[in-house]
């Protein structure tokens, strides 16, 4: 997986408070639309918060919610906030001869890096909302209280 499995899950997550228009949801709801275990995504959820990218709201009608409007947070905003994407600076062998100037494989590899960066940064939420076909991101929506399928 070229991503880790916080990076996706923190990415399920944001994509679920972005289409609650704002409202509230519990650590457990937001587990059970997103298939992320809720001891998990409690960390992922503190992480995301530590990032300014979720807040917390105690008490009844409590839960997280975005701290901010989905067309204002990127994919690289939450990746960036619970994993960052490691860019190749300097010689990942510890080449000394290398240093800086990476060699055509590492280069390769960096640039791969920039890129992605690129594509994610551009993305953001309200992009990922919009549906051209039938399913809807996370594949299932909620009625009446239980996940169906989309």
């Amino acid at each position: 997986m070229l991503f880790s499995q916080t990076a996706e899950y923190a990415l399920r997550a944001a994509v679920c408070l972005a289409d609650q228009d704002g409202q509230p949801r519990t650590t457990q709801q937001i587990a059970e639309v997103t298939r992320v275990p809720p001891g998990y995504l409690s960390k992922v959820l503190q992480a995301m918060n530590r990032g300014g990218l979720v807040k917390a709201q105690r008490g009844l009608n409590g839960g997280f919610t975005l701290s901010r409007e989905p067309d204002l947070i990127s994919v690289l905003d939450v990746v960036n906030a619970v994993d960052p994407i490691r860019r190749i600076v300097t010689c990942p062998l510890g080449l000394k001869s290398h240093g800086r100037n990476l060699c055509p494989l590492h280069r390769k590899l960096d640039d791969a890096l920039e890129l992605i960066e690129k594509a994610f940064g551009s993305t953001i939420l309200s992009d990922l909302l919009k549906t051209t076909g039938k399913n809807k991101p996370l594949c299932e929506v909620r009625v009446d209280g239980r996940v169906k399928p989309s």
